[in-house]
C-alpha cells in the first residue's frame, strides 16, 4: 500500500534550479521517504507498508524482495510527490531499523533466507543458556581485571547481558539451521548484513558491502570500545562482515539504471541514532525518546561508552570525521505493538481517540497492562515474560482498558528513565520525543509528570528520516554547521509536569505511586511465564 502526502505545484520549483536532500527510513512497519529543502521542510513524501512474516511461534521475518521493492517505490513516489526531478536530488541518506539481518550470495546477491527481525525470539533459549554459561562466568572474572586495570571494556565484559535483540545468537541459529549459509561461508561467498548493508549492496549493484558505526554497534557482535567486529564470538571469518565506515561517508552513488541518474549516498544510520541526530541532541545529557513499534530512550554520553549493570546498551551514536559520539540506550519492545493490538481487538477504531478515552475516566479501575509481547527489556531483561491484563472487573470498560494500556507505555518510559538516571549519573539537559506514539497527549503528559521534567515534541515526528538527511546534507555542504541545524528545529508542543517551575522542572509526581506499585506487581507476575 503506497501513500502520498503533501503535493505541491512543480512548475515554480523546476524553473528555480532548487536542489534537495532525500532520506529514506526503513522501519519495522513502514518504509518512508521524504524530500527536504534548505529549511528542512518536507516537500514531498511517500510511504509503503512493511508486512512482517510469522512462519512459526516466536519467529519474525521480512521478505528482502519486498523491502527492496518498497524502497524503490517510496523514493520514486516522494520525488514525484514533490514535483521535482531526480537530477535535483543532491544526496541520499538512509536510516534503517537495527539488528534485522540476512545473508546472501556475494556473486548473485540472492538472499539465503528472509530478514530475521530484531523482534524475533527464536534464539531466546540460546541467549538464556549463554547468559548462564561458564563462558559468561569467565567473562564475569573480568571484574577483577577491571579493578586492576580500570579499563572500562573489561568492566563491560563482566556486566554484559545478551538479549534476543542482538544479532549474535540469531546469526548463530541461522548458521545451525540453514545448510546453504554454512556452505557459502565455507566457500567464501557469503555476505552478512543488516538492512542498511543489503540496501547498499543492491543500490550499487554489488560494488559496496559496508555499514556504519551506528548500525554495527547495535548488533551485539561489534566491540564499541575497540570498534571492530568480534568474529570469534560467532566463529565466522571477517570476510563475511561488511566494512565499517563513518556515518557521514560517501558510500558511492546509486547505479544509474535504478533511478535514471546516479544519486550520491552520503549517510547510512541506525534509526535510533538518526532520530537522535534529527532531534539535534548533540550535547552530553541530551535525551531522546522514540516511541514507535518499540520505545527507545537514548542519552548522549559524548566520547565515553557507558558500561551498564541493568541492560542499558552502549552504542555509537555517529562517527563523523574523527569525532565518535556514544549513546547509552534502553528500550521497551512493544509500545506501538500494544496499541495496534488493542485496535485490532476493537477497543477503539481510530488511534487518535485513545487520549480522549483515557482522560474520560479518572483511573484504570485497577486494571494493569504489561506490554511484553516480545519479553521485557531493560532493566528486567526477561525474554520469557508474557503480556498480560490483570485486575479486570465487571465494571471495567473499554476506556479503562485503553487507559491501562497507555499508562503502561508511560510506566515503561519511567522505568527506563530511572535506570538511565541511576546508572549514567549524567545531568539531563533536555528531553525530546518523537515517533508515532508520541502524538498521544495522555502518554506524553503522564510521562512528563512521572519524570518531573519538561518533555518537548517536535512538529514532525519522523526524526529518523530527518537525522539521515541532516548527516547527508552536512556531508555535501547543503547545510554547514550543527548550529544551523538547531535553528531549523520546530516544536509542536511542550509538556510540563504539573506544578513545574519556569524551567519546566518539579518534584516527581507522587499521585501515581500506588498505581505504579500495582503495575510493578503485575509486571513481576508476568515474568518467566514461558518456561524453556
Amino acid at each position: 500500500m503506497r501513500l502520498f502526502y503533501k503535493t505541491h505545484c512543480a512548475c515554480a520549483w523546476c524553473t528555480t534550479g532548487e536542489s534537495f536532500v532525500l532520506a529514506v527510513d526503513v522501519g519495522t512497519t513502514s518504509i518512508r521517504c521524504h524530500v527536504y529543502d534548505k529549511e528542512a521542510q518536507i516537500r514531498g513524501s511517500c510511504t509503503d507498508k512493511v508486512v512482517p512474516l510469522y512462519p512459526e511461534v516466536g519467529h519474525v521475518e521480512m521478505d528482502p524482495g519486498e523491502i527492496w521493492r518498497g524502497f524503490i517505490t517510496v523514493v520514486k513516489g516522494a520525488v514525484q510527490d514533490a514535483g521535482v526531478q531526480m537530477r535535483q536530488i543532491e544526496a541520499l541518506g538512509i536510516s534503517t531499523q537495527r539488528a534485522t539481518f540476512t545473508t546472501w550470495d556475494r556473486k548473485t546477491g540472492v538472499p539465503f533466507h528472509n530478514f530475521i527481525s530484531w523482534q524475533d525470539q527464536r534464539a531466546a533459549d540460546l541467549v538464556k543458556s549463554w547468559n548462564r554459561s561458564c563462558t559468561m562466568k569467565v567473562m564475569g572474572n573480568h571484574n577483577l581485571l577491571y579493578f586492576l586495570t580500570r579499563q572500562k571494556r573489561l568492566l563491560a565484559a563482566s556486566l554484559i547481558v545478551f538479549s534476543t535483540q542482538h544479532v549474535t545468537f540469531r546469526l548463530a541459529w541461522a548458521l545451525r539451521h540453514y545448510t546453504q549459509v554454512r556452505q557459502a561461508v565455507a566457500e567464501g561467498k557469503c555476505c552478512f548484513g543488516t538492512i542498511d548493508t543489503w540496501l547498499l549492496f543492491k543500490l550499487t549493484k554489488g560494488q559496496v558491502h559496508a555499514t556504519d558505526y551506528s548500525n554495527a554497534s547495535a548488533t551485539g557482535i561489534f566491540d564499541s570500545y575497540q570498534v571492530g567486529f568480534l568474529c570469534s564470538l560467532v566463529s565466522l571469518p571477517l570476510s563475511i562482515f561488511p566494512k565499517v565506515e563513518n556515518t557521514g561517508h560517501d558510500f558511492g552513488s546509486t547505479d544509474p539504471s535504478i533511478f535514471g541518474v546516479p544519486i550520491p549516498i552520503m549517510s547510512v544510520m541506525a534509526d535510533q541514532q538518526a532520530a537522535m541526530f534529527g532531534e539535534c541532541c548533540f550535547d552530553v545529557g541530551d535525551v531522546k525518546i522514540t516511541m514507535g513499534t518499540g520505545t527507545f530512550m537514548n542519552i548522549n554520553t559524548e566520547s565515553k561508552p557507558h558500561t551498564s549493570v541493568a541492560g542499558l546498551y552502549p552504542v555509537v551514536g555517529w562517527k563523523i570525521g574523527s569525532e565518535v559520539v556514544y549513546l547509552a540506550e534502553g528500550n521497551a519492545a512493544d509500545t506501538g505493538t500494544a496499541i495496534k493490538w488493542a485496535q485490532e481487538l476493537e477497543l477503539f477504531s481510530d488511534v487518535k481517540d485513545t487520549s480522549a478515552m483515557a482522560y474520560s475516566v479518572s483511573d484504570s479501575d485497577g486494571v494493569c497492562f504489561v506490554p511484553s509481547f516480545s519479553g521485557l527489556q531493560a532493566p528486567l531483561n526477561d525474554p520469557k515474560a508474557c503480556a498480560s491484563l490483570m485486575g479486570l472487573k465487571p465494571s471495567t470498560t473499554k476506556s479503562h482498558l485503553v487507559r491501562a494500556i497507555l499508562e503502561s507505555v508511560a510506566f515503561r518510559n519511567n522505568q527506563l528513565y530511572e535506570t538511565m538516571l541511576r546508572e549514567t549519573r549524567i545531568p539531563i539537559t533536555k528531553i525530546r520525543v518523537d515517533g508515532g506514539v508520541s502524538s498521544n497527549d495522555f502518554v506524553m503528559q503522564l510521562t512528563a509528570d512521572l519524570f518531573g521534567r519538561k518533555v518537548t515534541r517536535p512538529q514532525h515526528l519522523e526524526m529518523s528520516c530527518l537525522g539521515a538527511a541532516f548527516v547527508a546534507g552536512l556531508g555535501i555542504g547543503y547545510w554547514r554547521t550543527r548550529e544551523e541545524l538547531k535553528k531549523l528545529q520546530s516544536t509542536d508542543k511542550m509538556f510540563l509536569p504539573r506544578g513545574a517551575n519556569k524551567e519546566g522542572a518539579c518534584s516527581r509526581s507522587r499521585e501515581y505511586i500506588p498505581v505504579l506499585q500495582s503495575w510493578e506487581r503485575a509486571l513481576r507476575r508476568s515474568m518467566n511465564w514461558y518456561k524453556p
